[in-house]
């Protein structure tokens, strides 16, 4: 499943370093977007330069119903100055449990001003905490997207087809889409956002599983929103799909013109820090450490990925030890020991070390099963088990499945983890305020206007 996402290379085996020219371009492109102003800091303060217009605009009682929808529980009682406890949600299973914990709590003054009420609720949502809470509900999309992905058997990938994306013998037009670019590297909507996405759900589409990283991460918005807000708030041209070098010139919201403040956090140092919910919807990508003239499978060189669910020991593995560096070394270590067994029959390390097939172990020679004890010990890692992912076509699995198979498909070179350039937190949150606090707007313009009538 062939990646088009900026990634950095290890070396191979000695005298096989080197570094193709799209790496160091890759490179130059990671170190421009670590220049930008990163929303998921570790230090406490805003974290967004400036409200975006319908938050500087809204009324205390929209901006008050909005954090109470993302989970904020407001009271009123008789103090000097507003009380915020934000706490700890990004480390909770779910948004339930951070109330639970006394997270997500804000009192207000009885007697405080609106513009008072306004300065803090605007302050409020560019609280981590605040984000947080929207992670719960980007985790709830992402699960509902992928879900629906993965249970439609027609969207499929095959290493040989006509263009980089294929809508059958209709054509794109029939399923909603329209083309922009030849060869199949291009397409947007044509008749509604929704529509167009509703192809992925139940018509009939090839594409390999970098165009499947975007349209799941496409359709976790169109669940955000729901089906009229997702026509609403996108242009067609803004939900465009294609290889990644093409959308770099559209006004793609993934990694276009439209995408704006863009987070960089390759291998989620920052992101294993604040917590599980901080992964929910992101996407990243598992690639080959060596070189390409160790690929025996080219067409599974790499596997793009968004994350779909981080188990609470998985969280925790992934913040002691500091994000994707220490699991890449442990992935080279399971690649040794692969090397010292001699593999046997179709997907033999799948079923071995993810499936665990007894019979399979039961043939075992007695140094073999030393060598599958020690990989067992690897593998046990709560990472392996509990950091949730999903890569179409092979739906949503564990990482351990996929390091496990990738063994199979390409034995002679380990596997890293990436995280991806991605605008959750940053522009999509902002564009996801901003819908919710124009609607709540033009709620209250109707009713007041029934009112006075």
């Amino acid at each position: 499943m062939t990646a088009r996402a900026s990634s950095a290379q290890s070396p191979g085996p000695a005298g096989a370093f080197a570094y193709p020219q799209r790496v160091r371009r890759s490179v130059r492109q990671w170190v421009r977007a670590l220049r930008v102003g990163l929303l998921w800091a570790l230090c406490s303060g805003p974290a967004i330069a400036g409200p975006p217009p319908a938050v500087a605009q809204a009324s205390p009682e929209c901006l008050e119903r909005l954090l109470r929808e993302l989970g904020w529980q407001v009271t009123r009682n008789d103090v000097a100055s507003p009380r915020v406890h934000g706490g700890s949600p990004c480390t909770r299973g779910s948004l339930a449990d951070a109330q639970s914990q006394g997270d997500l709590r804000l009192v207000l003054p009885i007697a405080a001003a609106a513009a008072d009420d306004r300065a803090t609720l605007q302050a409020l949502l560019d609280d981590p905490a605040t984000l947080c809470a929207y992670a719960f509900r980007l985790g709830d999309a992402a699960r509902q997207a992928t879900q629906a992905l993965q249970a439609n058997p027609g969207f499929r990938f095959t290493a040989v087809q006509l263009g980089w994306i294929g809508f059958g013998w209709a054509g794109p037009q029939a399923q909603g889409w329209q083309r922009t670019r030849a060869l199949g590297r291009g397409f947007e909507p044509s008749a509604g956002n929704a529509r167009a996405m509703e192809a992925f759900y139940t018509g009939q589409v090839r594409a390999e599983c970098g165009v499947g990283r975007q349209i799941a991460q496409l359709a976790t918005q169109r669940e955000l929103y729901g089906d009229a807000g997702f026509d609403a708030a996108f242009a067609a041209q803004e939900l465009s799909i294609g290889t990644f070098n093409v959308l770099h010139g559209t006004d793609s919201i993934l990694l276009g013109h439209h995408a704006g403040e863009l987070f960089a956090d390759g291998k989620a140092r920052r992101t294993s820090a604040l917590g599980r919910q901080a992964f929910m919807g992101v996407p990243g990508f598992i690639e080959h450490a060596y070189s390409p003239w160790y690929l025996d499978d080219i067409s599974n060189r790499a596997e793009n990925f968004i994350v779909v669910d981080v188990s609470d020991a998985a969280a925790q593995a992934l913040a002691a030890h500091g994000g994707f560096g220490y699991y890449d070394q442990a992935n080279r270590r399971l690649w040794a020991l692969s090397r010292q067994l001699e593999a046997g029959g179709k997907r033999y390390f799948e079923r071995l070390l993810y499936e665990r097939d007894p019979a399979l172990r039961a043939r075992l020679d007695p140094h073999a099963r030393d060598v599958v004890a020690q990989m067992d010990a690897v593998l046990d890692d709560p990472f392996y088990r509990g950091f949730v992912i999903y890569v179409h076509p092979r739906g949503i699995k564990p990482v351990g499945y996929h390091i496990a198979r990738l063994l199979d498909r390409n034995p002679r070179t380990p596997f890293t983890l990436e995280l991806t350039l991605h605008n959750l937190h940053t522009t999509l949150y902002r564009r996801w305020l901003d819908y919710r606090l124009h609607a709540c707007a033009e709620l209250s313009a109707g009713t007041s206007a029934e009112t006075n009538r």
